[in-house]
């Protein structure tokens, strides 16, 4: 007898937005208006909160599917490709070189290939500021990618799913740059290094889509590349400036990829059956074991 892998579970991505903008929110917004150091702590405790909701979604479910996806997601090495995770680096660590040395054409120094002393962001240390990257590439994507992209991806190709999360991602963000101590709030001095900022999350959102799916749709690829992307950006002595190109070799990076991976960003035979393609993935697998 077939076993039927028909899920009844329906994604629900608005509301999971809603629920992650609020519960994030309702922390940074009163960290605007209290003191750096307990600022820094509300602006961790809001950084949490997509993870949670993230959880939460697929905890009440119903779906054992589900379930057992986030469990692979997060836990299943096996899943990995390391060797597109490592490409993906590269290709990243390329972007910055790149972008810097495009920047001399603008009177950018060859200095910014040098490590920073310290992290963009005061008010919690060094140590809790290394803290915070570690943290920030670990919740963010059990909360993006454990729930949130297979929530839009379920209803459309991958390519409109990033431009769509990319967006909203983008401008989840948007009360850190009145969060005083903040990298954001540092971006204040200049209107266009805030406006490079959440321009420059869409076609990360795409390269991020891309690290996602090529590993199987592994959140634990995914934090490995966000972490190392966190850490250059952090720790890579590049100006404002600098990081306007770089949003530019971003998106040549982006186009490049979406054209090599044509197929992955622009097939639709996901759509609609996402949980179904998992669930059988997850017999099949069983039954060759």
């Amino acid at each position: 007898m077939k076993t039927s892998t028909k899920e009844n579970y329906r994604y629900r991505p608005v509301l999971f937005f809603a629920m992650s903008f609020l519960f994030t929110w309702i922390f940074w917004i009163p960290a605007i208006f209290v003191s750096e150091n307990i600022g820094a702590l509300l602006m961790v405790i809001g950084l949490i909160a997509p993870a949670v909701v993230s959880t939460v979604f697929v905890l009440v479910s119903g779906s054992d599917t589900l379930k057992k996806d986030l469990k692979n997601k997060i836990v299943g090495f096996y899943k990995v490709k390391w060797g597109n995770v490592l490409l993906a680096i590269a290709v990243f660590a390329l972007i910055v070189v790149c972008s810097i040395l495009l920047s001399l054409a603008f009177g950018q120094s060859l200095d910014q290939f040098s490590l920073t002393e310290d992290f963009s962001f005061t008010g919690v240390g060094i140590a809790g500021a290394l803290i915070t990257i570690i943290v920030a590439s670990i919740l963010e994507e059990v909360g993006w990618k454990g729930y949130c992209e297979d929530s839009i991806g379920n209803y459309m190709n991958w390519f409109w799913e990033s431009m769509i999360f990319g967006a909203i991602w983008s401008f989840w963000h948007f009360p850190l740059i009145f969060i005083p101590g903040t990298y954001h709030a540092g971006l204040m001095v200049n209107p266009l290094f805030v406006i490079n900022f959440f321009v420059s999350a869409i076609p990360m959102g795409f390269i991020i889509t891309w690290v996602y799916l090529v590993s199987d749709r592994s959140i634990l690829a995914c934090m490995v590349f966000h972490l190392f992307v966190n850490f250059m950006q952090e720790k890579i002595a590049m100006t404002p400036e600098t990081k306007c190109v770089e949003t530019i070799v971003v998106v040549i990076a982006t186009v490049i990829i979406v054209i090599a991976k044509k197929d992955m960003f622009f097939e639709t035979r996901h759509v609609g059956r996402l949980l179904d393609d998992i669930a059988e993935l997850s017999i099949n697998g069983g039954e060759d074991k």
